[in-house]
């Protein structure tokens, strides 16, 4: 897992041959003009999903994994109060995987919780439980579907 500014993606674009392109979108896109939905980079290596609306209570944020996908999730307005958990400390999941959406969700609760502040992304690999939009607010935000090789 990785929380950091994307003003400091360049640190990042070696850890997968994806991310350069990745993190050029977020840079060189007008994504407060873009609308909700899905949007093709490279087709299903690359996409990304634009959402807009309220979060949940910490309480209700649901714990998910992926697969097939990397997550780059770039908070563009608000704050996302996030949590993590190792996928491997993990319970079995309580909403199984289904390989046609790319997830799992688990019935485990976390006590590691932080704020994604607009202007910062997170990195979440398919080991890293994470259970996004756990605030209230208001949060736009893009989440980048990277393929894993």
């Amino acid at each position: 897992m990785v929380l950091d500014k994307l003003s400091n993606a360049s640190r990042y674009t070696h850890m997968h041959p994806l991310f350069a392109q990745a993190f050029r979108f977020l840079q060189e896109a007008d994504i407060t003009q873009l609308p909700v939905g899905k949007h093709d980079i490279a087709g299903d290596q690359l996409f990304a999903m634009i959402s807009d609306g309220e979060g949940f209570s910490k309480q209700k944020a649901r714990l998910e994994a992926h697969k097939r996908y990397i997550d780059i999730q770039y908070v563009v307005t608000g704050c996302d109060h996030m949590g993590w958990k190792d996928l491997a400390a993990c319970e079995a999941p309580n909403v199984p995987y289904s390989e046609e959406n790319d997830i799992a969700f688990f019935p485990d609760q976390t006590n590691s919780w932080f704020d994604v502040q607009a202007g910062s992304f997170t990195i979440f690999f398919p080991d890293d439980a994470h259970a996004p939009l756990g605030t209230e607010e208001v949060v736009r935000k893009v989440v980048l579907k990277i393929a894993v090789q």
